[in-house]
Protein backbone atom coordinates (compact mmCIF):
# COMPACT_ATOMS: atom_id res chain seq x y z
CA UNK A 1 0.00 0.00 0.00
CA UNK A 2 1.18 3.67 -1.01
CA UNK A 3 0.19 6.95 -0.85
CA UNK A 4 0.98 10.34 -1.46
CA UNK A 5 3.28 10.79 1.31
CA UNK A 6 5.69 8.42 -0.14
CA UNK A 7 5.29 5.82 2.83
CA UNK A 8 5.14 2.44 0.86
CA UNK A 9 4.29 -0.43 3.17
CA UNK A 10 4.33 -2.75 1.05
CA UNK A 11 7.72 -3.05 0.14
CA UNK A 12 6.93 -2.64 -3.58
CA UNK A 13 9.43 0.26 -4.20
CA UNK A 14 12.59 -1.31 -2.95
CA UNK A 15 11.80 -4.42 -4.71
CA UNK A 16 11.60 -2.65 -7.82
CA UNK A 17 14.62 -0.83 -7.12
CA UNK A 18 16.58 -4.07 -6.31
CA UNK A 19 15.46 -5.60 -10.13
CA UNK A 20 16.81 -2.87 -11.65
CA UNK A 21 20.17 -2.16 -10.13
CA UNK A 22 20.89 -5.26 -11.93
CA UNK A 23 20.52 -3.16 -15.22
CA UNK A 24 22.62 -0.36 -16.70
CA UNK A 25 21.07 3.47 -17.39
CA UNK A 26 20.78 3.40 -20.79
CA UNK A 27 20.09 1.14 -23.71
CA UNK A 28 20.91 1.31 -27.39
CA UNK A 29 24.10 2.76 -26.58
CA UNK A 30 22.01 6.22 -25.37
CA UNK A 31 18.54 5.84 -24.72
CA UNK A 32 17.88 5.98 -20.66
CA UNK A 33 16.26 3.49 -18.25
CA UNK A 34 13.03 5.41 -16.86
CA UNK A 35 12.05 2.53 -15.10
CA UNK A 36 13.99 3.52 -11.80
CA UNK A 37 11.83 7.34 -11.92
CA UNK A 38 8.80 5.81 -13.49
CA UNK A 39 8.27 3.26 -10.42
CA UNK A 40 9.10 5.82 -8.09
CA UNK A 41 6.24 7.46 -9.04
CA UNK A 42 4.18 5.10 -9.74
CA UNK A 43 4.86 3.75 -6.11
CA UNK A 44 4.10 7.80 -4.77
CA UNK A 45 1.16 8.08 -6.46
CA UNK A 46 -1.11 5.39 -5.20
CA UNK A 47 -0.51 2.87 -7.95
CA UNK A 48 2.23 0.38 -6.38
CA UNK A 49 -0.13 -2.51 -7.27
CA UNK A 50 0.77 -2.13 -10.78
CA UNK A 51 4.77 -1.31 -10.39
CA UNK A 52 5.41 -5.32 -11.42
CA UNK A 53 3.42 -5.60 -14.09
CA UNK A 54 4.54 -2.34 -15.40
CA UNK A 55 8.14 -3.43 -15.27
CA UNK A 56 7.41 -6.86 -16.47
CA UNK A 57 6.11 -5.31 -19.77
CA UNK A 58 9.37 -2.55 -19.47
CA UNK A 59 11.54 -5.44 -18.48
CA UNK A 60 12.42 -6.57 -22.45
CA UNK A 61 13.93 -2.98 -23.19
CA UNK A 62 16.58 -3.17 -20.36
CA UNK A 63 19.96 -4.01 -20.52
CA UNK A 64 22.40 -5.34 -18.15
CA UNK A 65 24.69 -2.95 -16.17
CA UNK A 66 27.70 -2.10 -18.77
CA UNK A 67 31.38 -3.90 -17.38
CA UNK A 68 33.27 -1.65 -15.23
CA UNK A 69 37.01 -0.53 -16.08
CA UNK A 70 38.70 1.24 -13.59
CA UNK A 71 37.80 2.73 -10.22
CA UNK A 72 37.13 6.34 -9.95
CA UNK A 73 38.66 7.53 -7.26
CA UNK A 74 38.87 10.60 -5.35
CA UNK A 75 41.71 12.54 -6.12
CA UNK A 76 41.07 11.41 -9.97
CA UNK A 77 37.58 11.94 -10.27
CA UNK A 78 38.06 15.27 -13.29
CA UNK A 79 39.24 12.60 -15.55
CA UNK A 80 36.19 10.33 -15.60
CA UNK A 81 34.05 12.83 -15.64
CA UNK A 82 31.50 12.79 -18.65
CA UNK A 83 33.30 9.43 -19.99
CA UNK A 84 30.08 7.49 -20.60
CA UNK A 85 32.05 4.47 -20.78
CA UNK A 86 32.34 4.71 -16.98
CA UNK A 87 29.24 4.88 -15.93
CA UNK A 88 29.85 1.45 -13.70
CA UNK A 89 32.91 2.54 -12.38
CA UNK A 90 30.97 5.97 -11.42
CA UNK A 91 28.36 3.98 -9.98
CA UNK A 92 30.45 1.79 -7.98
CA UNK A 93 32.26 5.08 -6.96
CA UNK A 94 29.12 6.79 -5.81
CA UNK A 95 28.09 3.36 -3.49
CA UNK A 96 31.79 3.74 -2.04
CA UNK A 97 31.16 7.25 -0.86
CA UNK A 98 27.50 6.59 0.09
CA UNK A 99 28.90 3.17 2.14
CA UNK A 100 31.18 5.91 4.08
CA UNK A 101 29.12 8.97 4.13
CA UNK A 102 25.88 10.00 4.65
CA UNK A 103 23.68 10.37 1.55
CA UNK A 104 23.32 13.86 2.63
CA UNK A 105 26.82 15.11 2.90
CA UNK A 106 27.49 12.83 -0.69
CA UNK A 107 24.76 14.98 -2.43
CA UNK A 108 25.70 18.64 -1.45
CA UNK A 109 29.98 17.77 -2.32
CA UNK A 110 29.32 16.29 -5.45
CA UNK A 111 25.66 18.46 -6.67
CA UNK A 112 28.25 21.86 -7.42
CA UNK A 113 30.41 19.47 -9.48
CA UNK A 114 27.68 17.70 -11.69
CA UNK A 115 24.72 20.75 -12.07
CA UNK A 116 27.60 22.31 -15.36
CA UNK A 117 26.46 18.70 -16.65
CA UNK A 118 22.50 19.32 -15.95
CA UNK A 119 21.38 18.88 -19.60
CA UNK A 120 23.47 15.83 -19.97
CA UNK A 121 21.43 12.87 -21.79
CA UNK A 122 18.24 14.61 -22.16
CA UNK A 123 18.54 16.00 -18.55
CA UNK A 124 17.72 11.97 -17.41
CA UNK A 125 20.21 11.82 -14.77
CA UNK A 126 19.22 15.14 -12.75
CA UNK A 127 15.84 13.55 -13.20
CA UNK A 128 16.38 10.12 -11.78
CA UNK A 129 18.55 11.88 -9.16
CA UNK A 130 14.93 13.82 -7.86
CA UNK A 131 13.21 10.99 -7.50
CA UNK A 132 16.09 9.40 -5.55
CA UNK A 133 15.87 12.14 -3.14
CA UNK A 134 12.94 12.72 -2.81
CA UNK A 135 12.47 8.95 -1.77
CA UNK A 136 15.27 9.46 0.71
CA UNK A 137 13.90 12.24 2.24
CA UNK A 138 10.12 11.16 2.32
CA UNK A 139 11.58 7.81 3.93
CA UNK A 140 13.40 9.93 6.52
CA UNK A 141 10.33 11.68 7.68
CA UNK A 142 8.62 9.17 7.91
CA UNK A 143 10.94 6.54 9.74
CA UNK A 144 13.72 9.41 11.12
CA UNK A 145 17.27 9.62 9.72
CA UNK A 146 18.14 5.91 9.48
CA UNK A 147 14.75 5.36 7.85
CA UNK A 148 16.26 5.10 4.20
CA UNK A 149 16.67 1.41 3.06
CA UNK A 150 19.85 -0.28 1.35
CA UNK A 151 18.15 0.42 -2.09
CA UNK A 152 16.77 3.71 -2.09
CA UNK A 153 20.33 4.58 -0.70
CA UNK A 154 21.99 2.35 -3.90
CA UNK A 155 19.24 4.05 -6.32
CA UNK A 156 20.94 7.42 -5.41
CA UNK A 157 24.25 6.00 -6.36
CA UNK A 158 23.01 5.13 -9.29
CA UNK A 159 21.43 8.66 -10.39
CA UNK A 160 25.05 10.33 -9.48
CA UNK A 161 26.75 7.84 -11.52
CA UNK A 162 25.00 8.13 -14.55
CA UNK A 163 25.11 12.10 -14.14
CA UNK A 164 28.87 12.11 -13.33
CA UNK A 165 29.66 9.42 -16.38
CA UNK A 166 27.40 11.74 -19.06
CA UNK A 167 28.13 15.04 -17.65
CA UNK A 168 28.15 17.41 -20.57
CA UNK A 169 27.98 21.23 -19.88
CA UNK A 170 25.93 23.15 -22.26
CA UNK A 171 27.91 25.77 -24.91
CA UNK A 172 28.90 29.26 -24.13
CA UNK A 173 25.77 31.09 -23.99
CA UNK A 174 25.01 34.50 -24.68
CA UNK A 175 22.28 37.08 -22.78
CA UNK A 176 19.15 37.81 -24.74
CA UNK A 177 16.60 40.73 -22.87
CA UNK A 178 15.81 40.32 -19.76
CA UNK A 179 12.32 38.52 -19.00
CA UNK A 180 9.73 39.59 -16.32
CA UNK A 181 8.31 36.39 -15.70
CA UNK A 182 9.19 32.37 -16.25
CA UNK A 183 6.45 32.17 -18.50
CA UNK A 184 7.73 35.36 -20.48
CA UNK A 185 11.28 33.98 -20.50
CA UNK A 186 10.20 30.68 -22.04
CA UNK A 187 8.05 32.20 -24.49
CA UNK A 188 11.30 34.11 -25.61
CA UNK A 189 13.44 31.46 -25.96
CA UNK A 190 14.66 31.10 -29.31
CA UNK A 191 14.60 28.05 -31.12
CA UNK A 192 17.46 26.44 -32.22
CA UNK A 193 18.13 26.98 -36.24
CA UNK A 194 17.88 23.46 -37.08
CA UNK A 195 15.19 21.54 -35.75
CA UNK A 196 15.86 18.22 -36.74
CA UNK A 197 17.90 14.72 -35.34
CA UNK A 198 18.04 14.28 -31.81
CA UNK A 199 18.94 16.55 -28.65
CA UNK A 200 22.68 16.03 -28.90
CA UNK A 201 22.43 17.66 -32.60
CA UNK A 202 20.00 20.04 -31.45
CA UNK A 203 21.70 21.30 -28.19
CA UNK A 204 25.21 22.51 -29.64
CA UNK A 205 23.49 25.14 -31.34
CA UNK A 206 22.05 27.22 -28.59
CA UNK A 207 24.32 30.58 -28.49
CA UNK A 208 21.85 32.81 -25.96
CA UNK A 209 18.92 32.14 -23.80
CA UNK A 210 16.80 35.53 -21.87
CA UNK A 211 17.89 36.84 -18.76
CA UNK A 212 15.62 35.37 -16.15
CA UNK A 213 15.85 33.95 -12.73
CA UNK A 214 18.24 36.45 -10.56
CA UNK A 215 17.93 35.50 -6.97
CA UNK A 216 19.15 37.22 -4.32
CA UNK A 217 18.38 35.01 -1.17
CA UNK A 218 17.24 31.36 -0.93
CA UNK A 219 14.21 31.80 -0.13
CA UNK A 220 13.75 33.57 -3.34
CA UNK A 221 15.91 31.64 -5.54
CA UNK A 222 13.44 28.48 -4.41
CA UNK A 223 10.19 30.48 -4.79
CA UNK A 224 11.53 31.18 -8.55
CA UNK A 225 12.18 27.65 -9.33
CA UNK A 226 9.00 27.05 -8.51
CA UNK A 227 7.56 29.45 -10.59
CA UNK A 228 10.09 27.58 -13.73
CA UNK A 229 8.08 24.56 -13.12
CA UNK A 230 4.89 25.81 -13.30
CA UNK A 231 5.63 27.81 -16.52
CA UNK A 232 7.02 24.93 -17.79
CA UNK A 233 4.34 22.44 -16.81
CA UNK A 234 1.20 25.04 -17.98
CA UNK A 235 3.46 25.73 -21.19
CA UNK A 236 3.12 22.20 -22.25
CA UNK A 237 -0.59 22.50 -22.12
CA UNK A 238 -0.50 24.60 -25.30
CA UNK A 239 3.24 23.69 -26.61
CA UNK A 240 3.89 19.68 -25.58
CA UNK A 241 2.44 18.81 -29.52
CA UNK A 242 5.29 19.99 -30.81
CA UNK A 243 8.07 17.21 -29.48
CA UNK A 244 5.76 15.50 -26.75
CA UNK A 245 7.98 13.28 -25.38
CA UNK A 246 11.11 15.40 -25.42
CA UNK A 247 9.03 18.74 -23.84
CA UNK A 248 8.06 16.88 -20.56
CA UNK A 249 11.74 17.73 -19.66
CA UNK A 250 11.37 21.25 -20.19
CA UNK A 251 9.19 20.57 -16.65
CA UNK A 252 10.91 17.17 -14.91
CA UNK A 253 14.02 18.83 -15.04
CA UNK A 254 13.31 21.47 -12.86
CA UNK A 255 10.89 20.24 -10.71
CA UNK A 256 13.99 17.60 -10.16
CA UNK A 257 15.98 20.77 -8.65
CA UNK A 258 13.20 21.21 -6.68
CA UNK A 259 12.53 18.33 -5.41
CA UNK A 260 16.61 18.33 -4.20
CA UNK A 261 16.68 21.60 -2.53
CA UNK A 262 15.42 20.49 0.83
CA UNK A 263 18.32 18.12 1.33
CA UNK A 264 20.94 20.73 -0.01
CA UNK A 265 22.85 23.61 1.87
CA UNK A 266 20.90 27.06 1.08
CA UNK A 267 24.02 28.18 -0.12
CA UNK A 268 23.77 26.06 -3.03
CA UNK A 269 20.12 27.24 -3.46
CA UNK A 270 21.02 29.91 -6.30
CA UNK A 271 23.13 28.11 -8.80
CA UNK A 272 20.31 25.43 -8.57
CA UNK A 273 18.00 28.06 -10.17
CA UNK A 274 20.13 29.01 -12.52
CA UNK A 275 21.39 25.13 -13.85
CA UNK A 276 17.32 24.34 -13.89
CA UNK A 277 16.66 27.62 -15.87
CA UNK A 278 19.53 26.93 -18.10
CA UNK A 279 18.13 22.82 -18.66
CA UNK A 280 14.45 23.93 -19.26
CA UNK A 281 15.34 26.68 -21.92
CA UNK A 282 17.94 24.84 -23.57
CA UNK A 283 14.98 21.68 -24.00
CA UNK A 284 12.38 24.48 -25.49
CA UNK A 285 14.75 25.73 -27.46
CA UNK A 286 15.21 22.17 -29.18
CA UNK A 287 11.51 21.34 -29.88
CA UNK A 288 9.34 24.25 -29.60
CA UNK A 289 6.64 24.63 -32.11
CA UNK A 290 5.82 27.42 -34.15
CA UNK A 291 2.29 27.44 -33.36
CA UNK A 292 0.62 27.37 -29.51
CA UNK A 293 -1.94 25.62 -29.26
CA UNK A 294 -5.66 26.22 -27.49
CA UNK A 295 -5.94 24.07 -23.80
CA UNK A 296 -8.89 22.75 -22.92
CA UNK A 297 -9.66 22.15 -18.94
CA UNK A 298 -10.19 18.94 -17.57
CA UNK A 299 -13.16 17.67 -15.58
CA UNK A 300 -10.72 14.57 -13.83
CA UNK A 301 -9.54 14.89 -10.40
CA UNK A 302 -5.75 14.72 -9.99
CA UNK A 303 -5.95 11.08 -8.60
CA UNK A 304 -7.79 10.09 -11.97
CA UNK A 305 -5.52 11.91 -14.04
CA UNK A 306 -2.27 9.82 -12.22
CA UNK A 307 -4.63 6.60 -13.08
CA UNK A 308 -5.00 7.08 -16.51
CA UNK A 309 -1.50 8.05 -16.77
CA UNK A 310 -0.33 4.63 -14.85
CA UNK A 311 -2.74 2.93 -17.31
CA UNK A 312 -1.30 4.83 -20.35
CA UNK A 313 1.90 3.32 -19.15
CA UNK A 314 4.09 5.44 -20.93
CA UNK A 315 7.06 6.50 -18.87
CA UNK A 316 7.45 10.27 -19.73
CA UNK A 317 3.83 10.59 -19.39
CA UNK A 318 3.73 8.67 -15.61
CA UNK A 319 6.71 11.33 -14.68
CA UNK A 320 5.42 14.54 -16.70
CA UNK A 321 2.06 13.59 -14.40
CA UNK A 322 3.55 13.44 -11.62
CA UNK A 323 5.31 17.05 -11.75
CA UNK A 324 1.97 18.14 -12.89
CA UNK A 325 0.28 17.18 -9.95
CA UNK A 326 3.01 18.43 -7.94
CA UNK A 327 1.92 21.88 -9.63
CA UNK A 328 -1.52 21.06 -8.99
CA UNK A 329 -3.58 23.38 -10.58
CA UNK A 330 -6.28 23.11 -13.26
CA UNK A 331 -3.84 24.22 -16.08
CA UNK A 332 -1.25 21.46 -14.74
CA UNK A 333 -3.81 19.09 -14.99
CA UNK A 334 -4.82 20.34 -18.20
CA UNK A 335 -1.22 19.62 -19.50
CA UNK A 336 -0.96 16.47 -17.56
CA UNK A 337 -4.23 14.79 -19.33
CA UNK A 338 -2.80 16.66 -22.62
CA UNK A 339 0.55 14.46 -22.27
CA UNK A 340 -2.05 11.43 -22.06
CA UNK A 341 -3.27 12.22 -25.22
CA UNK A 342 0.21 12.95 -27.65
CA UNK A 343 2.39 10.65 -26.23
CA UNK A 344 2.18 6.89 -27.44
CA UNK A 345 0.31 4.70 -24.53
CA UNK A 346 3.09 1.82 -23.85
CA UNK A 347 -0.07 -1.06 -23.23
Amino acid sequence: MSDASGTDASGTLDEALERLHTTGPERNGWLTNHAPMAVEALVRNGQAPTVHRWLDHYAPKLEELPPPSRPVTAAGWREALGDPARITDWTRFFGRELDEHPWREVLAGWWPRLLPGISASATHPVIRTGHAVRTLLESEEASGAGGATAPRVAELAHALGYWAARSAPLPPLGALAPAPSAAAALDAVPPVPVQKGGIRDRLPQLTALPVWGAAPDPDTARDRLVELVTAATHRYATHGHGEPVMLVHAATAPNAVLRTLPALPRGLWAPSLAAAWAAAAAVTAAYTPREATAWTPTRLTPEEVFERAAAHGDDHTIKFTDTALDVGDPLALAAAARSIELNPPAF
